[in-house]
């Protein structure tokens, strides 16, 4: 897909939007996807000798081009949005901080309580699967920088590859 001007791609783009949360009926805060998404694959995906570091991994990037594809369905783009705001949400009811602002410990607690939900799990195993795809797809699609999920896997790209994107 060819974005036309970076105008375009920030207002088809979920991820440079704001979320407005509210507790007990009153506007508690507003924070974006972006902070939200990058505290959670660091707490999904610690850096280790192990894993890639999750800038390389450039997930975010990845989930843009993923909100602007015409083949994820609607109902999958707005189920991302919608547990960005409740992963949010139950921080706030519990500890009264967004989750980029809590400690590592209290974002651990609430990823436990959110797993025990009705749409947690599924939720979590959706973003695990796109991060995945991040890490280990072709770079050309925007993730797996410096092909660094490659060489953590010691693996040799196929032949041909894909010469242009086709997302």
């Amino acid at each position: 897909m060819n974005l036309l001007t970076r105008r375009i791609f920030l207002k088809n783009s979920f991820l440079s939007s704001v979320i407005l949360l509210t507790c007990s009926g009153e506007l508690f805060g507003a924070v974006t996807p972006t902070q939200t998404l990058g505290v959670l694959h660091k707490d999904l995906f610690p850096s280790s000798s192990f894993i890639p570091s999750v800038k390389f991994i450039n997930a975010n990037l990845y989930l843009n081009k993923i909100f602007v594809h015409s083949r994820v369905s609607d109902e999958d783009k707005e189920f991302i949005r919608d547990g960005v705001k409740w992963l949010n949400e139950e921080a706030v009811v519990k500890y009264k901080k967004v989750y980029a602002n809590l400690s590592p410990k209290k974002r651990q607690k609430v990823l436990q309580e959110i797993v025990d939900t009705d749409w947690g799990e599924s939720w979590l195993q959706n973003i695990m699967m796109y991060m995945m795809e991040a890490m280990l797809g072709d770079p050309i699609y925007g993730g797996n920088g410096g092909e660094l999920g490659w060489k953590w896997l010691n693996h040799k790209a196929g032949v041909p590859r894909p010469t242009k994107a086709y997302l």
